[in-house]
């Protein structure tokens, strides 16, 4: 990824020094564009200092990809849309999404969402030998969906043990599938299995 840096200096030649200085690196490392000559003006007056832009190359970040991914993705959906990057305390990076538009991001029940997520960690992860895990979440649907999810496995819960029969759920992925067993894994007197194939996998509580 290329990056610039601005620098001024009473010649070109100082200008650039004072950008390698800045920068650590060598003038073999880097491009300049030479942006104002060095005035000396008159008696001093109207004098101005050399302007160079100098461009150079770092290496893309996890959290670059990341991003670059998500916004030609995003770009090319037709939505405008801030990402918001953090570090998950269990290792990996959550790519958070807000503004408008967010509903044709999410899509039913999460799908358009979850082929999004499935398809950054495909690009960020293809070729590298540790694979990094990205969540992406929109105006923070997951922990909504989440929330709803936890409320109805007791829902369905109480009324497998108020009726003494099995209640299937509606088909769901496999992370939200894992939502449902986990919240009920505690919970007296019931059991939980998977069901079905996908795309019409369900949980029977």
């Amino acid at each position: 990824m290329e990056k610039t840096i601005i620098t001024s200096g009473k010649s070109i030649d100082l200008a650039i020094e004072s950008a390698l200085t800045q920068l650590g690196l060598d003038r073999d490392s880097v491009s300049v564009q030479v942006l104002n000559q060095a005035k000396s003006g008159f008696l001093g007056i109207g004098a101005n200092p050399a302007l160079v832009r100098v461009s150079y190359e770092v290496a893309d970040t996890q959290r670059d990809k990341v991003e670059r991914y998500l916004r030609g993705l995003l770009d090319y959906m037709g939505v405008e849309a801030q990402i918001e990057i953090s570090e998950r305390a269990n290792g990996g990076l959550t790519a958070n999404l807000s503004g408008n538009g967010m509903g044709a991001v999410i899509g039913r029940r999460g799908e358009t969402l979850d082929a999004i997520q499935h398809l950054v960690n495909y690009s960020v992860n293809r070729g590298n030998d540790k694979r990094m895990h990205i969540s992406v979440d929109a105006e923070n649907y997951r922990s909504k969906r989440e929330e709803s999810l936890v409320h109805l496995a007791e829902k369905m819960a109480a009324k497998a043990v108020k009726y003494k029969r099995s209640m299937a759920l509606e088909p769901m992925n496999s992370y939200e599938r894992h939502v449902i067993h986990t919240a009920l894994q505690d919970y007296e007197g019931v059991s939980t299995s998977s069901t079905g194939t996908e795309p019409n996998r369900r949980v029977v509580v």
